[in-house]
């Protein structure tokens, strides 16, 4: 059976475009949740550190801050998301500014995380963040 190459910018892309037709919807991809809602606006989030990107605004695409080559993906997340009594959070790493996504498919986010933590040793949840010498420093 021939495999398939899973590309993190291809997947935006498709959520990009759900995003686009104003159509909701929610998958996982590895440790990637992938949404968009009814509104047009759709995020990508990274369950091992809570990190978040929002890929689409009231249907029109972002560029993805996204770098990926065959060894590695980089992606420049702009939130940190948490989901506290059935609703989502975001919280902008640049200035603090906390918002609520009120239409976010919470339940499927949650969902979703717990299938993470399930399939996922906690060992290889670990190693999905590899830190360059900047981070290091700034811890």
């Amino acid at each position: 059976m021939q495999q398939m190459k899973v590309s993190l910018l291809g997947e935006i892309a498709k959520i990009q475009q759900d995003a686009f037709n104003f159509k909701a919807r929610v998958y996982q991809l590895g440790v990637f949740i992938f949404f968009s809602i009814e509104n047009g606006d759709a995020w990508v989030l990274e369950a091992t550190d809570s990190d978040a990107v929002q890929v689409a605004t009231e249907g029109q695409p972002h560029k993805p801050p996204v770098t990926e080559d065959k060894e590695r993906i980089v992606v420049d997340w702009s939130h940190n998301f948490d989901l506290q009594d059935k609703r989502l959070f975001m919280t902008e790493y640049s200035d603090g500014t906390e918002k609520e996504i009120t239409a976010a498919p919470t339940q499927q986010i949650n969902a979703a995380l717990r299938r993470i933590i399930k399939q996922y040793p906690k060992e290889i949840l670990n190693k999905v963040h590899i830190r360059d010498e900047e981070d290091v420093a700034s811890a």
